[in-house]
């Protein structure tokens, strides 16, 4: 009889909220929030290889902006004392009917930031989707990043770092130097940069590996992230 009750009761619910794709937002939003019996969302847990990356994430201004926006999230969720990700809770059926009641009360543009925190919050780090939403929205990520002592010592490729010189001191200085230690050439590097040492100073340098759309240096391969791209450019780019 529980059974019988039970499905009956689901199906009539179900396909009356069909009716109203509002109240289906706002409890799909409460899903992904907290979870349920059939929903499994998990955060992206941004593991790093190293203290070096992990210093480097903490102090860039995309995390700093986005732990203000979540802040102002979990205000809106009646959360503002609360810390950590919104997302990703252990499906517990009472948490989702109070996070759909917050929601249910909340007007239309307070709950679509809710469900871009939501999505931002388990974007998979490192995945084709990134390379096309970053391209889709336009990233400048002169706006987020810049060169930092995590990413020179990272790069330790002697024809890579020749390449970042030529893009920053011409080809000629490049050329001369084509034979130093990788560790030559990135000073020189870090000189245009901050214009030391008689070099002319370049500002907004952006790498190669940084831009949307990502390029490579070279045309070895296994650059995991041209290969996402490539592998999705045809949806989003018309040749």
């Amino acid at each position: 009889m529980q059974n019988y009750v039970d499905l009956h009761r689901h199906g009539a619910v179900r396909t009356a909220m069909l009716d109203h794709p509002c109240v289906a937002l706002r409890l799909m939003v409460a899903h992904a929030v907290t979870g349920s019996g059939l929903w499994q969302v998990r955060v992206e847990p941004q593991r790093t290889a190293n203290e070096a990356v992990a210093a480097s994430i903490a102090a860039s201004r995309a995390e700093a902006a986005f732990a203000e926006k979540r802040r102002a999230v979990l205000a809106l969720l009646g959360q503002a004392d609360e810390e950590g990700a919104i997302a990703g809770g252990n499906g517990d059926a009472f948490a989702l009917a109070a996070v759909f009641a917050r929601l249910l009360a909340l007007c239309d543009d307070d709950v679509m930031r809710v469900l871009s925190l939501v999505m931002a919050e388990t974007l998979e780090a490192g995945s084709a989707v990134v390379e096309a939403l970053g391209n889709h929205l336009g990233i400048d990520m002169g706006a987020w990043w810049q060169a930092d002592d995590a990413f020179f010592d990272l790069l330790r490729d002697r024809e890579i770092a020749n390449a970042m010189l030529a893009d920053l001191a011409g080809k000629p200085v490049a050329d001369g130097n084509v034979a130093e230690k990788v560790k030559t050439q990135k000073k020189i590097i870090r000189d245009c940069l901050s214009g030391e040492n008689g070099r002319e100073k370049t500002d907004n340098w952006m790498p190669n590996w940084m831009k949307f759309p990502v390029e490579s240096y070279t045309k070895r391969g296994g650059f995991r992230t041209a290969d996402q791209w490539a592998s999705v450019q045809p949806l989003f780019v018309r040749q």
